[in-house]
């Protein structure tokens, strides 16, 4: 699909609006506009995971979670790319996000949760730098699947349920792959300890 963008400001969205694909003009505020925006987020984020991961041992951990990372940060654009079109003015030729996106998010749940200890506690947030942007990323997919679900929950036509469905599956992932991190660095999670009275 070619892409050419000719100019970077248009001043169009100066008054609170701005066009989706096909060109209706809806308020910066809609449900909308805030579920691509944080899908938009999220992308941005798993982008700092993939810096992160560049510098983080071992090598060979790194190009596994870096070539299932890039994938994803493409699926989210075509996820956002949905989302910014409303349904009667989807291409026929549109980047879907279909059962097979999940599934494939459910397979290397299931082979990197193979290798991990059995949690005897919550996780925190921590373990270095790509594990922490990982949970990072956890949380604002999170924040998108609320932001999915309350478009739906307005319209229930705005967008196929499987942008839910995936976005579900996808914070799982991220969550198990910062689990994974710590391991392939031969380092500790860090476990919520809770006050004791």
């Amino acid at each position: 699909m070619a892409v050419y963008i000719s100019k970077v400001y248009t001043k169009t969205g100066d008054g609170g609006q701005t066009a989706l694909v096909g060109g209706v003009m809806v308020q910066k505020s809609s449900s909308r506009i805030e579920a691509y925006g944080t899908v938009d987020e999220l992308n941005a984020v798993i982008g700092l995971c993939r810096r992160a991961n560049e510098e983080d041992p071992p090598a060979s951990h790194q190009a596994s979670l870096d070539a299932i990372l890039a994938r994803v940060q493409s699926e989210l654009f075509n996820l956002g790319s949905l989302l910014a079109t409303l349904p009667e003015d989807l291409a026929p030729h549109q980047p879907r996000i279909e059962a097979r996106h999940a599934e494939a998010l459910e397979r290397e749940i299931d082979e990197r949760t193979e290798h991990l200890p059995p949690l005897r506690s919550f996780t925190l947030p921590g373990g270095g730098w790509t594990s922490s942007y990982l949970h990072l990323a956890r949380t604002v997919c999170r924040r998108a699947e609320r932001c999915v679900v309350r478009l739906l929950d307005e319209d229930p036509a705005a967008v196929d349920r499987q942008a839910v469905i995936y976005l579900n599956r996808l914070s799982d992932a991220l969550y198990v792959f910062g689990r994974d991190n710590v391991r392939a660095r031969g380092e500790a999670e860090v476990l919520w300890q809770p006050e004791r009275p």
